[in-house]
């Protein structure tokens, strides 16, 4: 499907970025350069569907009062157009993004998902589709019973329309708690899949990566699973068409890359781009995200009021 607006359904929430050289050193201090930045996986996707030239892109999210304005700024500022509902009684989610500073920049994070937990159908309206050809899910819908029910009512409306749904399973953490099994009762009917290796690995119990995508095809049209460094998968119908390569980048933190990924997916697919094309744009996207702290792509003017500071050991 080509052609319409973009709308996202998923968790706006604050990362809060430590980037650490080496392990860190339980019971005292390790140093560590410390951002306060816009994030959430669903509004990362929505920013870098924007970024990568998609038009119209919308965004709904649920935020707590004490920050509202400023993600509603940020998202703003990326070319979103944000629908935030404020919840009275839940703060913004908060994400602690540990990330070590070596050669991989790999991520930890510690997740407290705040007002996106509270994300319900009441907060759905038809009308978020008028004009839209894509609808995209965040997988951290699925970890509370609200976000599930909203899962299901917002695919039914789009399907309705003729509009094709997307969805990532976003953590395999989080996923692993839920289960395969329920996890894929949930997502019935979603037209892309686009999972990790191990989230791939985790819904399929297979290990090697291209078994894991080409078996979830057998439940999905279309499965992109992204490799990070090793590229992505293109599987359909139980089989893998197209290995994508990776582009080659000097990683300074992974928060956020494979959301780059799916946006930038997404924005091609709805230019006309076949998946395996749409997926060379994705890895470009990630090599761009992996060069930049924090999950948001670069602003043509730069309103993020970030905090940074330097913590030293005493």
């Amino acid at each position: 499907m080509t052609g319409g607006a973009l709308l996202v359904v998923g968790d706006v929430v604050t990362d809060v970025v430590a980037r650490h050289r080496g392990p860190l050193s339980p019971g005292t201090d390790t140093a560590s350069l410390i951002h306060t930045l816009p994030g959430g996986a669903g509004a990362n996707v929505a920013c870098w569907a924007a970024h990568r030239g998609c038009p119209d892109v919308r965004l709904l999210g649920r935020v707590g009062a004490e920050s509202a304005a400023w993600h509603e700024r940020e998202l703003t500022a990326c070319g979103v157009r944000p629908r935030l509902v404020v919840d009275p009684h839940a703060v913004t989610g908060t994400v602690i993004c540990l990330v070590d500073t070596d050669a991989a920049a790999e991520r930890t994070f510690l997740t407290d998902s705040g007002a996106s937990l509270r994300i319900a159908p009441d907060d759905w309206s038809d009308a978020l589709l008028d004009g839209v050809g894509r609808l995209h899910l965040s997988g951290y819908l699925l970890f509370s019973r609200t976000g599930r029910d909203l899962v299901r009512t917002a695919a039914a409306s789009a399907h309705a329309r003729g509009a094709q749904v997307s969805l990532d399973p976003a953590s395999a953490g989080f996923l692993a708690e839920l289960g395969a099994d329920r996890f894929l009762a949930l997502v019935e009917g979603v037209d892309v899949l686009l999972p990790s290796r191990d989230e791939a690995g985790l819904l399929t119990g297979l290990s090697d990566p291209a078994q894991a995508a080409a078996e979830l095809s057998r439940h999905f049209p279309l499965v992109v699973a992204k490799h990070g460094p090793d590229g992505a998968l293109v599987a359909r119908g139980g089989a893998v068409l197209a290995r994508v390569p990776a582009v080659a980048a000097t990683p300074t933190d992974t928060t956020g890359a494979g959301d780059a990924f799916t946006g930038a997916f997404l924005a091609a697919l709805l230019t006309g781009a076949d998946a395996e094309a749409a997926a060379a744009e994705g890895c470009r996207a990630g090599a761009e995200a992996v060069e930049r702290v924090g999950g948001r792509p670069p602003t043509s003017v730069d309103t993020t009021a970030t905090t940074t500071r330097s913590a030293h050991v005493h």
